[in-house]
């Protein structure tokens, strides 16, 4: 038999600019991102944010070489939402990290040590690319992230930025599933699995006062869940501050019923994902 020649991927081209033309519309909702509210007491959700926003559902990024299909860019109180499935989208991003990621991105995914870590989060950093170079009108490797100073020391190690500050992201990723926010202020995101419960008691002492207690009263089998929503919510609101968690997660209070209480100046929402997980997303006003 003859020995084939190995084809080598595509180069990877930008597809053309989304234009960013904020205005009069900026509360105007395309009408596919909702998902109606599991509580009927409880309002549908927009699909954009606003005050006791309950739910939003995110688009699945098909994996590469196909472009993502970008809807109206983000504005004001409506980030873009994206959810990168790592079992869809691992052979694709092996294939094309190196075409795609730079050497920093590509040095940290060689650290990882279990393969299905180290294969979500390419996933998720070649989903990340192809989406910010899409909206900027760059190929995906070509997109230049920088860390803003840290907003508790001033040191350059904060969260990722780009350089003009014309879109701001998120990015977050748990076992098998990363979610990828764009939006026009900034923003935040955290995706995570349910936790067993038998792990909640221990890690509802680092919630708010009053949210701990919310959990204490529920039944067992629904604090998981509960602690999830707590959790991906808080997390959400200081990824999108730039703090992270370097702050107190037991200042704030966001609340772990069906509908979120966003700190001021803030906006916050959960996020439609598979079963057995709970995600969030928080924009500033």
């Amino acid at each position: 038999m003859t020995p084939q020649t190995p084809v080598p991927p595509p180069t990877l081209s930008a597809p053309p600019p989304t234009p960013y033309a904020p205005g009069p519309d900026l509360y105007v909702p395309p009408p596919d991102l909702s998902v109606p509210s599991p509580d009927p007491s409880v309002p549908p959700a927009g699909p954009y944010l606003r005050p006791g926003a309950v739910l939003l559902r995110p688009s699945p990024l098909p994996p590469l070489p196909s472009a993502p299909v970008l809807p109206p860019g983000p504005r004001a109180a409506r980030p873009q939402l994206w959810l990168v499935a790592t079992e869809v989208h691992e052979d694709s991003a092996a294939r094309y990290a190196s075409l795609v990621l730079d050497a920093e991105e590509l040095a940290r995914a060689g650290e990882f040590r279990r393969p299905g870590d180290r294969a979500t989060y390419l996933c998720a950093h070649v989903g990340l690319r192809r989406l910010l170079g899409a909206h900027l009108g760059v190929a995906p490797r070509g997109v230049t992230v920088e860390r803003a100073p840290c907003p508790c020391c001033g040191e350059p190690h904060g969260r990722p930025v780009l350089p003009d500050g014309r879109l701001h992201f998120s990015l977050s990723h748990c076992e098998g599933m990363s979610l990828i926010a764009v939006a026009t202020t900034p923003v935040g995101v955290d995706i995570e699995r349910i936790p067993a419960p038998h792990l909640v008691a221990e890690l509802a002492e680092v919630l708010h006062p009053a949210e701990s207690a919310e959990l204490a009263a529920l039944a067992r089998d629904r604090r998981p869940a509960a602690f999830a929503r707590v959790w991906t919510r808080k997390e959400a609101y200081l990824k999108g501050t730039g703090v992270g968690l370097g702050a107190d997660p037991s200042a704030e209070y966001v609340g772990s019923g069906p509908v979120p209480t966003a700190p001021p100046g803030w906006l916050l929402a959960d996020v439609a994902v598979p079963s057995g997980h709970q995600a969030a997303v928080a924009v500033r006003r």
